[in-house]
């Protein structure tokens, strides 16, 4: 029997831990990498054709399986494009194992146009990095990545595979042990109820406190102890709808999260960071919260939330919640010219039971969280969760992978969109029951709101080039079938609704360009 490369070794590790998806973009250092996938099928490789689309692919699967996914990333460069929505995975909590590939380490000598300072570039934005030194060691650094990816509650392990340690000789696959999550002390956990009981208080969300069971035993200890529920606009995901705890979501403006969180004395943060506006303006405070609200982190996101919510509703005694959303599908707009708004109600009135909404349609689609609270159940996804916009597309993938029976709606700015097309191709490569929805207003929207909003002035003719996206306008329906995407333009209420139910109707990936 043959013995493995170094390569083989490190597939083998990952199946063995698990790990049996790879979102790739793969070049030359890594193709002995690319051989060793090829030889184990049960690997499942997607090809993304921009780095940023892995990333943001791996980042919607974990957000919506829990498990840890691998991405191939080509030398620095490679790690470079993806670094965007690598950004957005970790502000989103998401794990995964990137795989950067690099010069064999007899040529880093040489200074090749591809080198790079992978190590650096890297170290930016990961929670774990590793350069493998010898292809016997592949195996356990292989293990040790993936146990990394999964600490806390899912970190960026990324792991740098010089091509002479990916085509020498390795080691048997190894399995690695993943640290436990810390908790609050009981100390703690009894200081938080007194806090919670008191008046004027709130219990900020995230991570499991926002969805499945655990945002049920969020809503049952905040009913019980009398406080308000509210979750982050930028939170990793929501189970929302009919039948969920009634949970408040702060908005994006400084002004508005300001005027929801009035009053409140004391805030809980149960698998949250506190509030914190998105931005500095002239004048006004970086925080939301009034001076005196006191901030308890009682569990940070990384932390165990499932131990923290059980040993809260054992302290409280409390139960599941009886306060609970009743359906409320909002009432069909009149025919006409879409706005964004009107597109908005249409798009609440369809959500499917069940279905994953990515938001990523900045201004566009601001007017969505308050008009499909009441929708039928499904979880939302913010596509651009640490503010680096082009990854709704890609979250969208990753979730459609992760949850192949269910569909995904992604509602998306036409400028967020560009960032990340590419991902339309991978969408119908894989067959994946996506529908994207492109907000077409040909205009970065946000900047001439930020514009005014840091008092800058009025937009002139260079803001205007820079922030609008006519002369000449995109086609997106070109766009989409030109990646194998169907494709269809609408501008009237009724022509969206009949777009939307012809989606429920065939399958694979389609797109709609939502005129405005």
């Amino acid at each position: 029997m043959a013995a493995l490369t170094g390569a083989e070794s490190l597939v083998e590790t990952f199946l063995a831990e698990g790990v049996n998806l790879c979102f790739a973009n793969p070049g030359t250092s890594e193709m002995h990498f690319v051989a060793a996938l090829d030889s184990h099928p049960d690997m499942r490789c997607v090809l993304c054709l921009f780095e940023g689309g892995a990333s943001g692919a791996a980042d919607g699967y974990f957000r919506m399986s829990g498990k840890v996914a691998a991405t191939m990333f080509h030398l620095a460069p490679g790690f470079g494009n993806a670094f965007a929505n690598l950004h957005n995975a970790r502000k989103a909590g998401s794990g995964m194992v990137n795989v950067m590939g690099e010069h064999a380490r007899h040529h880093l000598a040489y200074d090749s146009p591809l080198k790079g300072d992978t190590a650096g570039i890297s170290g930016t934005i990961s929670h774990w990095t590793r350069t493998v030194t010898d292809a016997s060691s592949v195996a356990r650094d292989g293990a040790e990545a993936v146990a990394a990816a999964r600490g806390g509650n899912g970190r960026l392990a990324t792991l740098i595979l010089p091509a002479d340690t990916a085509w020498g000789e390795g080691a048997a696959a190894e399995t690695g042990t993943v640290s436990a999550k810390e908790c609050p002390s009981e100390e703690d956990i009894l200081a938080a109820v007194r806090a919670l009981k008191t008046p004027n208080t709130a219990m900020l969300i995230g991570g499991e406190a926002a969805y499945g069971e655990g945002l049920r035993r969020a809503g049952g200890i905040a009913e019980k102890a009398g406080a308000r529920l509210i979750a982050p606009l930028f939170v990793s995901r929501l189970e929302r709808g009919v039948g969920t705890p009634l949970v408040e979501q702060l908005p994006y403006a400084g002004d508005l999260a300001g005027d929801m969180l009035q009053g409140l004395e004391t805030i809980v943060c149960v698998g949250a960071k506190p509030p914190v506006n998105f931005f500095a303006y002239p004048g006004k405070p970086s925080l939301p919260t009034d001076p005196g609200c006191k901030v308890v982190e009682l569990c940070t996101p990384d932390m165990n939330a499932d131990y923290t919510l059980d040993a809260l509703a054992d302290a409280l005694e409390s139960t599941q919640p009886t306060l609970l959303r009743d359906l409320a599908i909002p009432d069909a707009p009149p025919d006409g010219p879409l706005s964004a708004e009107s597109a908005c109600t249409v798009i609440s009135r369809w959500i499917p039971e069940g279905a994953i909404v990515v938001n990523e349609a900045i201004t566009s689609g601001r007017t969505f969280s308050a008009q499909s609270v009441g929708a039928r159940r499904h979880d939302l996804l913010n596509g651009a969760i640490g503010g680096a916009i082009g990854g709704g597309l890609p979250v969208a993938l990753g979730a459609s992978i992760a949850c192949p029976d269910r569909p995904v709606l992604a509602l998306i700015g036409d400028g967020s969109a560009m960032y990340t097309l590419q991902v339309l191709w991978t969408m119908a490569r894989e067959r994946l029951n996506v529908t994207a929805v492109i907000f077409a207003n040909r205009t970065y929207n946000i900047l001439h709101q930020e514009l005014a909003a840091m008092g800058a002035g009025a937009p002139g003719r260079n803001a205007q080039r820079m922030f609008d996206l006519n002369d000449p306008s995109l086609d997106w329906v070109k766009l989409a079938e030109g990646h194998g995407v169907r494709g269809t333009r609408v501008e009237t209420v009724r022509s969206l609704e009949k777009a939307l139910d012809e989606t429920a109707k065939t399958s694979g990936p389609s797109l709609i360009e939502v005129v405005l």
